[in-house]
């Protein structure tokens, strides 16, 4: 049953009458959004290779002293595409002709920046807890076989790409990380983003493969606008948002690798919450199925042992800093996400509500630094 739900929306247009869809959409999503016009050759190239392709814009106001900063910006959501028994580069290679298909249908339709999902090459093994094969997936964040792969299509089709992965450090002791890799639109590495937050959740701990990330909250210039990275339990840490856009993010990518149980309830809200609070876009990215494992675990819930994790449900989508948002991809298919954004909406809405200037983050810093102190006593005031 919620398997077979392809998605929400689909649900609501099949029964609610036309004339309150609309009103019903801009309840739920904000201001109704246009459709992006996109060529016959991508939506036939994504029905043949059997994926949804979808396309929005988000308006922003004309301005006498700016020009629109209208960029294109693709998600891409999938199954992995051979069972986790088959070996490991199979698997690897697979996976990447199969995004190879989707990126040649972001670039017909002019993207400019493209982002896969969390640790994209591989199953979503770190609920097994175990080692081998899955630590085989790590790659080199600057030489390996998917940065090279990445660096091509980012070369041939001039695009962005961010490219989530398990990455082995090599120069710290092969060290593993949870790392997303931003490929300039000339090919080369811009630099690498990793995970700041690990989940904890029963005896479900990714921080059996790798710690939390050491690199901060970097922001990545590129030549259609300022990027970051906020990878999967990142996105429950509203302070992680900010400081990425603190540092100047006008566009927050948050791939995720999320099942429904655990999350479902939480992922139309948080990266829409971000877009609003930090004055930016979010794009939520969210892979689709459920991976089977060979081998029996446990996921610290008081259930019995199983073989998978749960079901992967989809449902990307991108918020505005308006509080508009796209409908989500489907919680069941492989899909590519699209959407125009003008930038300039950044600053707009920033001059209207005025987060940032109202934010009192003096107080907050002092108060911070005081809370993390082990002598730490609440400000807590009794009769």
């Amino acid at each position: 049953m919620a398997e077979q739900l392809v998605s929400v929306e689909h649900v609501l247009e099949k029964y609610i009458p036309a004339e309150e869809l609309q009103e019903v959409w801009s309840v739920l999503y904000g201001r109704k959004l246009r459709c992006l016009e996109l060529p016959g050759c991508a939506v036939d190239s994504a029905s043949q290779h059997g994926f949804e392709l979808k396309g929005y814009m988000f308006d922003a106001a004309s301005e006498q002293l700016r020009k629109p900063r209208a960029i294109r910006i693709g998600l891409i959501q999938n199954k992995i595409q051979l069972p986790t028994t088959s070996p490991v580069a199979e698997q690897v290679n697979a996976i990447h002709r199969r995004i190879a298909e989707i990126v040649e249908v972001a670039a017909m339709c002019d993207v400019n920046i493209v982002c896969f999902q969390e640790a994209w090459t591989m199953p979503f093994a770190f609920c097994t807890r175990e080692r081998l094969p899955w630590t085989e997936f790590a790659e080199s964040a600057e030489n390996g076989v998917t940065t090279k792969f990445c660096q091509e299509l980012a070369k041939k089709y001039n695009i962005v790409i961010v490219s989530p992965i398990l990455e082995r450090d090599e120069s710290h002791g092969e060290t593993l990380w949870n790392t997303a890799v931003i490929i300039s639109n000339t090919g080369a590495v811009l630099g690498k983003s990793r995970k700041n937050h690990i989940p904890r959740i029963g005896d479900f701990n990714e921080s059996t493969y790798y710690m939390e990330g050491n690199t901060g909250h970097k922001v990545f210039q590129t030549a259609y606008g300022k990027i970051a990275v906020n990878i999967c339990y990142g996105r429950h840490h509203p302070l992680n948002w900010l400081m990425y856009s603190m540092n100047g993010a006008e566009i927050i990518f948050n791939p995720s690798a999320t099942v429904g149980e655990l999350s479902e309830s939480l992922w139309p809200i948080e990266a829409r919450n971000a877009a609003i609070a930090n004055h930016c876009f979010t794009c939520a990215i969210n892979r689709v199925g459920t991976e089977h494992f060979e081998n029996e675990f446990t996921s610290g819930d008081g259930k019995k042992a199983h073989h998978d994790f749960g079901y992967f449900y989809g449902s990307s989508y991108i918020a505005a800093p308006d509080g508009s948002r796209t409908p989500g991809l489907s919680r069941v298919h492989d899909g590519l996400l699209i959407a125009e954004l003008d930038l300039n909406l950044c600053r707009q809405t920033s001059d209207k509500w005025n987060f940032k200037m109202t934010g009192r983050h003096e107080m907050y810093a002092d108060e911070l630094a005081q809370a993390v102190r082990p002598d730490f006593q609440p400000n807590i005031i009794r009769e």
